[in-house]
């Protein structure tokens, strides 16, 4: 039989695991991990689609030994790829994390659409969405939405492998969170 101070420990605790934020949560901090096999030959972020709050913080975690990786957001001030986050969002470019655990951190506040890559593995899909408050802005708009527009001749497609890695924004909106199957 319980005493009365281990039940109300053991109830303190209950109300403790309600209340506790969620995994790859910390303090209004949303992780996401950057993920490889052990031979490299799939990569991925994890999840690859995620609703979120505007003003929340993402950080980006390495996890894969002996494979760096960026987050790269899509916008024509990252090797001139073309624009794919709202349009006053400030585009970041991590450089290369390399040591599991390094990390990167961005505050999203504008509402919209954010695909983001990463920089060595973009051509072999390792790519990224986040929906902050509601979709829009040219993310939420077809890959090739800016063909035919003089400002943005030099800007670069997105490769047929990263668009198919791409969660819908239907999806985003339905589950909140999507992962994908790292193995295919």
């Amino acid at each position: 039989m319980l005493a009365r101070r281990q039940f109300l420990g053991l109830g303190g605790l209950g109300v403790a695991a309600l209340v506790a934020p969620r995994i790859g949560r910390a303090a209004g901090v949303t992780e996401i991990r950057m993920r490889s096999d052990a031979r490299g030959e799939h990569v991925w972020f994890d999840p690859v689609g995620l609703l979120l709050e505007p003003g929340v913080t993402i950080r980006w975690v390495m996890d894969s030994p002996g494979n760096p990786h960026t987050t790269t957001a899509y916008h024509p001030n990252n090797a001139q790829h073309s624009r794919r986050i709202p349009a006053k969002a400030v585009p970041w470019d991590s450089g290369f994390l390399v040591t599991p655990g390094d990390h990167f951190d961005v505050t999203l506040r504008e509402p919209g659409v954010y695909d983001y890559f990463c920089l060595p593995h973009e051509a072999a899909g390792m790519v990224g969405r986040l929906i902050v408050g509601r979709p829009g802005g040219p993310g939420a708009q077809p890959f090739d939405y800016f063909v035919g527009r003089p400002e943005a001749a030099q800007w670069a497609a997105v490769p047929p492998a990263a668009r198919a890695n791409f969660p819908s924004i239907d999806a985003i909106m339905a589950r909140k969170v999507v992962r994908v199957n790292p193995a295919g």
